[in-house]
């Protein structure tokens, strides 16, 4: 209960983003990274705004493909673990839009709607926008959600992935991983996936699962630059 109390108060979750955000810096800085294709990171500015789409659990390093000069937003959650989120993603100069990607019966009460609105609002105004793609609490399963963001606002998703080769894989649903700093980390960004804005039931299935597949494919691909060996997978 005490623990609890404590994660829930303000003055903690600020310290414990400021100190995530201090700490994913030191991360980014002292890893030695391989992107792919080499000029990826170019492409963002070239395109924008976009959406860039990443597996859950796979994206504390996410702030950091933002080029300077662009803006930048990010899907975060509304659970109290999800403030600390955000506390270190605008730290690190990412913008923040609250809630969830819930496809169930609580997708009004989780802020599903307002999100979905405000992703695309941010979108028309020239913000590129990230956030996981997984169905919530399914694990590397591309959700409708983020497929239908892209219909509406007319804007291509990019899946993307980034990884290190020290780093700890948390036993959980999603195999969060902690990357380490003094390492040695790659980049990957897959072709852009565009949804027409008349993409009927058939179509918009379609691009779910070339996002999903696009996305396995990348973060395979960033494990084995970070591991400089073929096969790499984050959830071994």
């Amino acid at each position: 209960m005490l623990l609890r109390r404590l994660t829930r108060s303000p003055a903690v979750q600020r310290a414990s983003g400021l100190a995530a955000a201090h700490y994913l810096r030191l991360v980014w800085h002292t890893t030695r990274f391989t992107i792919d294709p080499p000029d990826a990171y170019d492409r963002i500015p070239a395109h924008a705004p976009i959406i860039l789409a990443m597996w859950h659990g796979q994206h504390f390093l996410m702030p950091f493909v933002k080029p300077p000069g662009l803006q930048a937003k990010v899907l975060i959650s509304r659970h109290r673990d999800g403030e600390i989120n955000a506390i270190a993603a605008e730290r690190l100069g990412i913008g923040t839009i609250r809630g969830s990607g819930s496809h169930g019966s609580d997708f009004s009460r989780k802020g599903g709607v307002f999100a979905f609105n405000a992703i695309v609002a941010a979108l028309k105004e020239g913000c590129n926008v990230a956030l996981t793609a997984d169905v919530p609490k399914v694990a590397r399963v591309a959700g409708l959600g983020i497929v239908k963001i892209a219909q509406v606002s007319g804007r291509p998703i990019y899946p993307v992935a980034i990884a290190t080769r020290r780093r700890i894989v948390l036993d959980n649903w999603d195999r969060t991983t902690i990357n380490l700093p003094f390492s040695r980390g790659g980049g990957v960004a897959g072709a852009p996936i565009h949804v027409p804005a008349d993409a009927s039931p058939a179509t918009l299935e379609l691009a779910r699962s070339a996002l999903e597949e696009s996305l396995n494919a990348v973060t395979g691909r960033a494990y084995e630059l970070a591991d400089g060996q073929a096969g790499g997978d984050p959830r071994v």
